[in-house]
């Protein structure tokens, strides 16, 4: 498995990606360059298993949910790792793109203001500015959610503001350009460890909206099943393996040898890692990693209907995604 290519435009993506795709080379694009937010893919790969099971896995590094669905329409990747407001959105334009696997079935976002700040719930940023990663990434679907079901308007009650990751978010923080910051995990960890403390205001009902998946293109999926169970396999074996504490410190130099920056402060990377560990532990180990339920997924397309992301409901919603895999991957 290669390396990743670091964090690049789409337009450079689809000429660098213009070649054929073999059989058993999988390109997987994500929506930021971080490491530890992949752990079962980076464990895998430092262990050998995606090579074990005749693999070829290279991590794309792209600029939000909204460039990795556009790279997975386009035949430029073959797994991405979406969040489910854009996908959902993708799907209500006749993208025919197909969740597989619940990476984190607990969310990866949530809403959170400086340590001591006035604000203590949704409803009271009514004149605020929130900051976000991107302008089309998850975080702002999962806060235009929340911030729809406490009445509030974008552009009359409050205001989005594109600020970039954790480490831009710090400025944005100390120089008060914003009040709220819609955070991945890394990103509250980095505004943390640059000494921003935090308070999450996210409602609890908001707190189980599961993460970014993985996903493909329905075709792909048809077409490729021996290539997409292969992968699988090495991915469970991965994130069983890489939540095992006895290999932290292996773990730790996998994670390392993808993104240096994210392990040069041991205790930090420790402490996010066991917070991404719990993000992506299964509700129900027997049920198998990566399962997926409808119930989840109304949870997600009745917010976005309610706050305009969507226009209405999909006509079915379970083709969304697919279990089809599972069993499979899980060795059952």
């Amino acid at each position: 498995m290669d390396h990743f290519k670091g964090w690049i435009a789409a337009s450079a993506f689809a000429i660098m990606s213009s070649q054929a795709v073999f059989a058993g080379d999988i390109t997987v694009a994500v929506p930021n360059p971080s490491a530890v937010l992949l752990l079962p893919i980076i464990a895998a790969q430092g262990e050998g298993y995606f090579e074990a099971e005749g693999v070829n896995v290279t991590i794309e590094a792209l600029n939000g949910s909204g460039a990795v669905i556009q790279a997975l329409a386009a035949g430029q990747a073959q797994i991405g790792n979406p969040g489910a407001g854009p996908l959902l959105q993708a799907r209500s334009r006749g993208v025919e793109i197909t969740n597989i696997y619940r990476l984190n079935p607990l969310s990866s976002f949530s809403i959170v203001v400086k340590e001591g700040s006035e604000i203590t719930s949704a409803d009271q940023l009514k004149g605020k500015v929130i900051g976000i990663g991107t302008a089309d990434g998850s975080e702002s679907a999962f806060a235009r959610s929340i911030l729809t079901e406490a009445g509030l308007e974008e552009g009359k009650d409050f205001t989005f503001l594109v600020v970039g990751d954790g480490g831009q978010a710090t400025a944005g923080f100390l120089r008060g350009d914003i009040d709220a910051y819609a955070a991945a995990t890394n990103d509250a960890a980095i505004l943390n460890a640059r000494g921003v403390k935090l308070t999450n205001i996210t409602p609890d009902k908001f707190k189980t909206f599961f993460g970014n998946a993985l996903a493909a293109m329905q075709p792909y999926l048809d077409e490729n099943k021996s290539d997409v169970e292969a992968f699988g396999r090495a991915l469970v074996k991965g994130a069983k393996w890489a939540a095992d504490p006895a290999n932290r410190e292996a773990l730790i130099q996998h994670i390392g040898a993808e993104n240096p920056q994210e392990v040069e402060d041991k205790e930090f990377a420790n402490a996010l890692i066991d917070q991404i560990i719990i993000r992506q532990t299964p509700f129900d180990a027997s049920l198998g990693y990566g399962y997926q339920d409808l119930d989840a997924w109304k949870a997600w397309e009745e917010s976005l209907v309610a706050s305009g992301e969507l226009e209405k409901p999909l006509d079915d919603l379970s083709v969304v995604y697919t279990n089809d895999f599972i069993d499979t991957w899980n060795g059952k």
